[in-house]
């Protein structure tokens, strides 16, 4: 390999970096934080996809679409609502964008 490799330093949504419009990159920022969280929630439960989704009120295979990163599939709302079934407040702060 001769080429120097060039990086570019992004921003804090990878989703705007690839070309995602704003609005919408920050929705899919947003529910994959939301995700990756409850993820962690379910594991230090130890319990298993089908207790999780007995729990938060959704199917089984509902809740192995979330499990799965299949995050196009659940929408901001429903999210914050399988959080609040497993006993989680979800908090959202707004800055201005510079």
């Amino acid at each position: 390999m001769t080429e120097k490799l060039r990086s570019v330093v992004g921003s804090d949504n990878v989703f705007s970096d690839v070309g995602f419009p704003e609005a919408e990159a920050q929705n899919l920022l947003l529910r994959g934080d939301l995700v990756i969280h409850i993820r962690k929630v379910i594991d230090q439960l130890g319990i298993t996809q089908a207790e999780a989704a007995k729990r938060v009120g959704i199917t089984q295979p509902r809740m192995n679409d979330l499990i799965k990163n299949r995050t196009h599939k659940f929408t901001l709302d429903a999210l914050v609502n399988v959080a609040a079934q497993l006993g989680y407040t979800v908090k959202l702060s707004l800055k201005k964008v510079a």
